[in-house]
């Protein structure tokens, strides 16, 4: 496997999001200077004449497809046609387009929620396709699982080299804290924040707390990222993740610890749990030689930082 040479041009569609912003912090880290970033008031990913034009001019070699519609429980539960119509239309034309004007290589960035809610645990790529899906997320999961099917076939039909990236749950700095939308890690960050502040005498979290969740740092995924652009060419999807799981209420006391927040945490369990369990089998990605390195603790703590530093969260005493 080539490396990917460090003066290429590289498009990071979805730059100022969680993943993303990973993609972008890593490849400056790695020396990687001519990179091509439009924000979406720059650039509609919706609109195929856009995108057309956008590649047609600015000609990139490489692509991270990590723009998307995302959001947790409440957010793919509410708003299943957004999910469903906005990232079809994304991952389409971002990835007709680059194929059209000649991109080297494509990594489109998908979400382990493409797999069955019953799944064998841990999760290997060949689950895909074999069971039902957890109804909460479905709309998100089957736009993902299009997105994959989209690459292979162009990868086979036009040797269009496009490799799809399924990350296990991720968290970091550059989250969304918002509670309508957000993902757990962020959700449980800023509500055990939030309750240290007004002194309150509990919190909620969602659902009995007994799901177990593989947890993965977004600065990881983004290293793992540049791995499989340097050592990855197959057309089947692989995971990203750390091969360990959670659970959501060993989750929640960690979170609360890191915050030091000392009340009690109450579960509401007419909240949706959602999948029962979910961590993936990443040996084909450990035996490529590529491992996490950000510890579960050293990285919550990080995220709870980078909350406290830029999301306006209230002083804690």
């Amino acid at each position: 496997m080539a490396e990917v040479d460090r003066n290429a041009r590289i498009y990071v569609a979805g730059h100022l999001g969680l993943v993303g912003g990973a993609i972008v912090r890593a490849l400056k880290k790695a020396g990687f200077t001519n990179l091509v970033l439009r924000a979406r008031a720059e650039l509609d990913l919706m609109c195929r004449v856009s995108v057309n034009r956008f590649f047609h001019s600015e000609r990139p070699d490489y692509v991270y497809l990590a723009a998307a519609r995302v959001g947790g429980i409440h957010a793919n539960s509410s708003f299943p046609a957004e999910f469903l119509y906005q990232n079809l239309t994304i991952q389409n034309h971002v990835i007709d387009a680059a194929y059209q004007h000649g991109v080297k290589k494509f990594a489109f960035l998908g979400s382990s929620c493409i797999y069955p809610k019953y799944a064998r645990q841990p999760i290997s790529e060949d689950s895909l396709l074999t069971g039902t899906l957890e109804q909460t997320n479905e709309a998100y999961a089957v736009a993902k699982i299009a997105g994959i099917k989209l690459c292979e076939a162009y990868h086979r039909q036009y040797r269009f080299n496009a490799i799809s990236i399924m990350p296990t749950n991720l968290y970091g700095p550059g989250d969304n804290f918002d509670l309508e939308t957000s993902h757990v890690v962020p959700a449980l960050i800023r509500k055990a924040h939030e309750a240290r502040v007004a002194n309150s005498p509990d919190f909620s979290v969602w659902g009995s707390g007994d799901p177990l969740r593989e947890l993965l740092h977004v600065d990881d995924l983004a290293d793992a990222c540049l791995f499989l652009m340097d050592n990855y060419n197959d057309p089947e999807l692989i995971n990203v993740g750390c091969g360990e799981d959670i659970s959501i209420r060993t989750l929640a006391e960690t979170i609360a610890d890191v915050v030091g927040y000392t009340g009690d945490l109450k579960y509401d369990s007419s909240r949706p749990d959602g999948t029962p369990r979910k961590v993936l089998d990443v040996s084909r990605l450990f035996d490529l030689g590529w491992k996490p390195q950000i510890d579960l603790r050293e990285g919550l703590e990080q995220t709870y930082d980078w909350y406290v530093s830029n999301c306006g969260a209230p002083a804690a005493n």
